[in-house]
């Protein structure tokens, strides 16, 4: 019991010498405790780095207000099976898939509207991806959405020579996301997110060859029929139709 009083005072004491930003060492040799005992009792309180103590950044919500003005781009690698895994069978017996590949799946949204278009494609090469970004802004003005600018990450297809010249070519704009902050492109992130969900690992598919041939389906039924709060209930489609004519 007496060491469970010193320990706790020994924390409490820690605390309110760490509001002052002072680092481990400095709180120990305030304290007078070992920095050991110190550096122990600051990671079980969730406060071993001095960041901790800085107020979490605030969360900036945006949305651009027309279709078109802004379309997210990113890419998701998923591993390709000839059976259903373990999480569907219950049994690990047989269901390994060693050597089966992956799959690279390729989207684009736009940030207006959510409207998305996807491809399942077998690598991500810079040609694969201009190829890709091509089918997909065309896709996007066959549903009326002329596109201003794309945003992506800092890889390399999309730092690519040949990639950055076929959009200079369209007279896009390319903006990328901050390095190391995700959240930057969080509208495809959240799209990504919600693909996987409801597709990818939602449904039994029997092998990845079904998972992709479903893909079509799914992605009508996702741009035509599934309600976002964001869009105040419509599907992405429906906002598409609202805002091209608020906009007109």
């Amino acid at each position: 019991m007496a060491l469970r009083a010193r320990a706790r005072r020994v924390l409490a004491k820690t605390h309110a010498a760490q509001t002052d930003d002072r680092s481990g060492a400095a709180i120990a040799a305030k304290l007078g405790l070992p920095c050991s005992t110190v550096a122990r009792w600051l990671t079980r309180a969730g406060l071993g780095r001095l960041s901790r103590l800085d107020p979490p950044e605030p969360v900036r919500r945006y949305q651009r207000e027309r279709p078109g003005e802004l379309v997210h781009l990113d890419i998701k690698k998923l591993g390709r099976f000839a059976r259903r895994g373990h999480r569907i069978t219950s049994t690990r017996r047989g269901c390994r898939n060693r050597g089966a590949g992956w799959d690279f799946v390729r989207v684009a949204t736009d940030d207006a509207t959510r409207l998305a278009y996807v491809e399942v494609l077998a690598d991500e090469r810079k040609a694969t991806t201009t190829a890709f970004v091509l089918r997909a802004l065309r896709w996007f003005r066959s549903n009326g959405i002329r596109t201003e600018r794309v945003m992506t990450d800092t890889g390399s297809a999309y730092r690519s020579r040949q990639f950055r010249k076929a959009l200079r070519w369209l007279g896009i704009r390319h903006i990328y996301t901050r390095p190391y902050t995700p959240k930057t492109n969080g509208r495809a992130e959240r799209f990504i997110q919600i693909l996987l969900r409801d597709w990818a690992d939602e449904l039994s598919h029997p092998s990845s060859a079904a998972r992709n041939d479903d893909l079509p389906r799914w992605l009508d039924w996702f741009n035509r029929s599934r309600p976002h709060s964001a869009l105040k209930g419509l599907a992405p489609i429906s906002a598409v139709n609202n805002l091209m004519r608020n906009h007109a």
